[in-house]
């Protein structure tokens, strides 16, 4: 996992509003909002990318030594309540949050390997998927596609 390090000001912009979003939904629910959750939500939301609790936890610990495993795993359990990450299962089974924006939808290409997660967006497949549920007169909530195989790198050798 890789965090960068140079943001423009338009990602700057888009995360400090997801940080008001994070704070405005734990006013909600009644729960403080501390730095530590306040690091580990600008770390993660930085990371751009799929991240377990445990690659999270060993990047920010590099930096912030009172910040235990415990307060970053429930701090990305309530992310994603937030609505500002979401979970994913894949093959090897490890939980890992993606960050997300409320508009944001993509698929997955998953390295049976090496582990790479290619994320994409296809509109014809988007809009067959909603041809289908129209067609058995299915109302579609979400949905999601992981297809799973070998990235470039990997495929010579699968």
């Amino acid at each position: 996992m890789k965090i960068s390090g140079a943001r423009t000001s338009k990602e700057i912009k888009l995360i400090n509003e997801k940080k008001e979003k994070l704070k405005s939904f734990l006013r909600e629910k009644g729960l403080k909002s501390t730095r530590q959750r306040d690091v580990i939500a600008s770390e993660f939301l930085k990371t751009g990318e799929h991240v377990t609790a445990e690659e999270l936890y060993r990047e920010i610990s590099k930096k912030y030594n009172d910040i235990g495993f415990t307060t970053v795993y429930r701090t990305l359990k309530l992310l994603n309540k937030s609505g500002l990450a979401t979970e994913r299962v894949f093959a090897d089974h490890l939980t890992r949050y993606e960050p997300l924006s409320a508009d944001d939808h993509h698929d997955h290409l998953i390295c049976m390997k090496c582990g790479s997660i290619t994320e994409f967006e296809d509109l014809k497949i988007e809009r067959l998927q909603e041809r289908v549920a129209e067609e058995f007169s299915f109302l579609s909530v979400s949905h999601k596609m992981e297809i799973y195989g070998y990235c470039n790198k990997c495929k010579d050798n699968a």
